[in-house]
């Protein structure tokens, strides 16, 4: 999916990670889920929900991720075929309100149309665990920003943002990490992209990637944020190492890039194109910007103005007091019917939150609903 929101944050804070907070988490112990009013749910519950979060705190059911041998189903982390979900700003227990975020956590698919995502077939990934250090340093921050096959292995990649020391001289080292997949999903260390020094132009951190294939080669490119506008273009595939086939410096960009949507080639030439904006914009909100069109030499032809349409999002059915709002987390086939699902995430502060997926043009009855306190240990 994005892929995740972008919102415009301070450059002393963290690099590519939103300024206001998309997730939430559970304000007491048994409102962890639309289920919490009631007994607590058996297993594999109705709808896929998770149990209430005393049994989410104790443990809540985890199965092995199911090892795959490669798919070309975008967001396929273990390459089984089913498309998974990535989240970030996972729900805080309410002694650790105040503390650190967990982490990225992944809900993998199922080939199950009837329960398309697996609450218990989950990874939780950390700066800790999975982050490459800066020299002796290993970063605070850990956030998703984009997922794609970058080394056209047959295992979507993930693209992370991390927060690497700066003393503010010169260009800022590049906070953008790379995270394979494997058979097994997302495991091991992530690897810095490699941005050679000839695609980068002035002090501003490389932010925004976006995912697609550009030049219309078959390989995923990544394009990148550079300073007054222009836009860092990284040809794939990439190594193992972080570092692409090629890279160039394009003039003409925004410090906010975005996919299209709901289809990256918008003029079905064959070449994959680029949103530019000046202003940061959320999935499923109102937004403008400049459309840049794939050609051989990247996302560099002049498209005119690009318009992201607003649309009317479902909530997840959580039960909460109090003012809820919703987000969208993004738009894909999880139930392999070709059409693309709607993942929602309706959520009250930071500590109370349900995620559900609604099937294509049916926004009445979630397939699956949970909550990410199931990250929580």
């Amino acid at each position: 999916m994005r892929p995740p929101t972008r919102t415009e944050h301070p450059r002393t804070a963290i690099p590519g990670r939103a300024a206001a907070s998309l997730a939430a988490g559970c304000t007491a112990l048994l409102l962890a889920l639309t289920a919490c009013s009631g007994p607590p749910p058996a297993p594999g519950g109705k709808n896929g929900d998770s149990p209430p979060r005393s049994q989410a705190r104790a443990g809540a059911a985890r199965l092995p991720v199911p090892r795959g041998e490669g798919s070309s189903v975008p967001y396929d982390f273990n390459g089984d075929g089913h498309r998974d979900l990535v989240l970030d700003d996972l729900v805080k227990a309410p002694e650790d309100s105040h503390g650190d975020d967990a982490g990225i956590g992944v809900v993998y698919g199922t080939g199950d149309p009837r329960r398309p995502l697996d609450p218990a077939v989950r990874q939780l990934l950390s700066a800790r665990a999975n982050a490459a250090k800066s020299g002796d340093t290993l970063p605070a921050a850990f956030d998703s920003e984009a997922a794609c096959d970058l080394d056209r292995d047959g295992f979507t990649d993930l693209i992370v943002s991390t927060d690497p020391p700066y003393n503010g001289i010169g260009a800022p080292p590049v906070p953008l990490q790379i995270l394979f997949g494997s058979p097994a999903g997302l495991t091991g260390k992530a690897v810095t992209v490699r941005i050679p020094q000839q695609a980068r132009f002035g002090n501003e951190w490389p932010e925004q990637p976006v995912c697609g294939d550009f030049d219309g080669d078959g390989g995923t490119d990544l394009a990148v944020t550079a300073s007054a506008g222009r836009v860092t273009y990284l040809h794939g595939p990439f190594t193992r190492s972080g570092a692409p086939r090629g890279a160039e410096l394009l003039p003409d960009g925004g410090p906010y890039l975005y996919a299209p949507e709901p289809r990256s080639d918008t003029d079905g030439d064959g070449y994959d194109d680029l949103v530019a904006a000046a202003r940061p914009h959320a999935p499923g909100q109102a937004g403008r910007g400049a459309l840049l069109l794939g050609s051989a030499q990247g996302p560099a032809r002049p498209g005119g103005a690009y318009a992201f349409t607003a649309e009317k999002l479902p909530h997840a059915p959580l039960k909460a007091r109090g003012a809820t709002r919703t987000a969208l987390l993004g738009h894909g086939d999880h139930d392999g019917d070709g059409k693309p699902d709607t993942v929602v995430r309706t959520y009250r502060s930071d500590q109370q939150d349900l995620v559900a997926l609604y099937p294509a043009g049916n926004t009445d009855k979630p397939l699956v609903t949970f909550s990410t306190a199931v990250f929580l240990p």
